[in-house]
């Protein structure tokens, strides 16, 4: 589930720019998330105030890409173009342990997914102009 070549997938950091440092880690070979300096609590999606402290101290740190399904859908419909020879595809929200249990949607390599399945990510670059997608594959040893 590739895009074809020269087909450029809508995505990088969002206008306000708080999201730039995930999008430069995955440029970079490495899966970053937000933490606040301050409480240490991890954020996701990106922003200027810590939720839980109220802190503006807010950085962003690397983290394992491994994670588990918490949950999934398969899509048979292309809701943008650009996806239409990708059908049908696979949607995961993937809870990371590492970084306090924060919950991210991404891309599974495959068509087969339960609640539970333990995943390792690995990063897709889709071309030299396009900015790098997270994706996710099921690994061995089945539910967490």
């Amino acid at each position: 589930m590739s895009a074809p070549a020269g087909t450029a997938i809508p995505c990088g950091p969002a206008p306000d720019g708080h999201d730039a440092p995930y999008w430069e880690g995955l440029r970079e070979g490495e899966l970053r998330v937000q933490r606040c300096s301050d409480c240490r609590t991890w954020l996701w999606g990106p922003r200027r105030m810590c939720p839980n402290c109220h802190g503006f101290r807010l950085g962003f740190e690397g983290v394992p890409m491994t994670g588990t399904v918490y949950s999934w859908c398969r899509t048979h419909h292309p809701y943008m173009a650009e996806y239409a020879d990708r059908v049908p595809y696979v949607s995961v929200v993937v809870e990371l342990p590492q970084a306090g249990g924060v919950r991210l949607l991404g891309l599974l390599d495959g068509d087969e997914a339960a609640i539970g399945d333990r995943l390792a990510g690995f990063i897709e670059r889709p071309s030299d102009a396009a900015w790098p997608l997270p994706r996710w594959r099921r690994t061995e040893g089945g539910p967490a």
